[in-house]
């Protein structure tokens, strides 16, 4: 690990031990009479963007009461496999559905998100067996808030729509109304002070890595560096093995990285392994995307053949179930999609479902404007194993009419990509002789 890369982690889990024992002092001086002040001292810690409002100080009231119990011990700083894994240890758990009110509390002057459905493809039948339950899982660039704020250029957002105090809990809604079992984002640049312990107090394990150079950095009051953070709900699954990648392209490291963890399906047996990564954005790195892409292959092949440490000659690719989530900064047109879709892994887009042929992916999934100009684009991807795993159901994407003229971000849509959600499950059904 470089210095660089150490003193980002040490910096990241420090700042979560911190933000703990103020949190704790401040609970435990504080009369019962006193508990509404004390949240919106909370919230103004968790929040330095985004000032503070009284209408979510119960929100993060409650987060409170479920991080008062949580002992302060220092997290190992040297634990290369999963940083996180002590941080989400005995919290508390909140009710998702009280939440998810509060949410909806906060966001009264807002207008509702767009209205999505749960699509089945090829008019599957809605059937669930109860030893092999569908998988949730969701990919998402939330947007980082430095970027949102103070780089991106969103020329028809209002500034006031990208407020923190707010955006957060059109993100947090987002997450609450379809509970997936696996979240994967991108542009993360609130994991330690909120994700994480939101997250966790809801019954998710997460895991967090940051671009080694973030350009959220840059901005005036930023929060930190941004990344790709991973969770997966602890009542369907337990930790095997968690890989941080740094992806490199041409033997060259880069900015760019990838979380990979397998996982062991509490209801199956079986295990599943889950990546989350975001590729180099803007036009003319296509090169770059594409050998970042082989890299970070390369280590699937690797790790799902169950034979970590073998070379790729002799590893059995696609032992382990796959799926891969991400926003590729990519094209279909692009190299490094022809590259997955012809993997010896044997990968295909969930998204191609939603078309009549399938083998389409959808026209966006993200619409922007900026001061070049309106973007509207397909980058982001659900991959996954199409022999092991089956898709049983997706969710749609908003029409242009909903997203509105202004497109993304807005007041009723937190971030400038939307939210890819399906629902997969293991093909083997060798369960049933269970």
């Amino acid at each position: 690990m470089s210095l660089f890369m150490l003193a980002v982690k040490v910096q990241s889990l420090l700042s979560s031990v911190v933000f703990r024992r103020e949190l704790t002092l401040k609970l435990q001086n504080t009369d019962n009479h006193r508990t509404r002040g004390a949240a919106l001292q909370v919230q103004r810690k968790i929040c330095p963007m985004g000032g503070s409002s009284s209408s979510s100080s119960r929100f993060f009231g409650t987060l409170a009461q479920s991080l008062k119990s949580v002992p302060l011990t220092e997290p190992d700083l040297y634990l290369e496999e999963n940083p996180d894994q002590d941080l989400d240890q005995d919290l508390a758990e909140i009710d998702p559905d009280q939440l998810l009110r509060e949410c909806e509390e906060a966001l009264q002057r807002r207008p509702a998100r767009p209205h999505r459905d749960l699509v089945y493809p090829n008019s599957m039948a809605h059937c669930h067996h109860m030893r092999n339950p569908p998988i949730r899982v969701m990919q998402w660039n939330i947007l980082a808030q430095a970027l949102g704020e103070g780089k991106d250029g969103f020329v028809r957002c209002p500034l006031d729509a990208l407020k923190w105090q707010e955006r957060k809990y059109l993100i947090l809604e987002e997450i609450l109304t379809y509970r997936p079992d696996i979240v994967c984002l991108q542009e993360v640049d609130h994991y330690y002070d909120t994700f994480q312990p939101i997250m966790a107090s809801l019954g998710y394990q997460g895991s967090f890595m940051a671009k080694p150079w973030s350009p959220c950095l840059d901005v005036e009051q930023n929060n930190g560096p941004d990344g790709c953070a991973l969770f997966y709900r602890r009542s369907r699954f337990s930790l095997q093995a968690t890989a941080h990648l740094r992806l490199s392209a041409m033997m060259l490291p880069t900015n760019q990285v990838a979380i990979v963890q397998t996982l062991n399906c509490q209801a199956t047996g079986q295990q599943l392994c889950v990546a989350v990564t975001h590729l180099k954005a803007r036009s003319g790195w296509e090169r770059l995307r594409s050998a970042q892409g082989a890299d970070l292959l390369q280590s699937l092949r690797s790790i799902t053949s169950g034979r970590g440490g073998t070379s790729q000659s002799q590893a059995m690719p696609g032992s382990i179930p796959l799926v891969v989530c991400g926003d590729f900064n990519a094209e279909p047109s692009e190299d490094v999609y022809r590259r997955f879709s012809s993997s010896p892994l044997g990968l295909n887009s969930a998204y191609k479902l939603l078309s009549s042929d399938g083998e389409t992916e959808p026209a966006y999934t993200t619409w922007k404007i900026r001061p070049s100009g309106e973007s509207c684009s397909t980058l982001d991807y659900i991959w996954y194993s199409h022999d092991a795993l089956s898709v049983e159901c997706l969710l749609d994407i908003p029409t242009e009419e909903q997203i509105g003229p202004d497109r993304l971000p807005s007041y009723h849509y937190p971030s400038d990509h939307l939210s890819l959600l399906c629902d997969i499950k293991f093909r083997d059904e060798s369960y049933r002789l269970m």
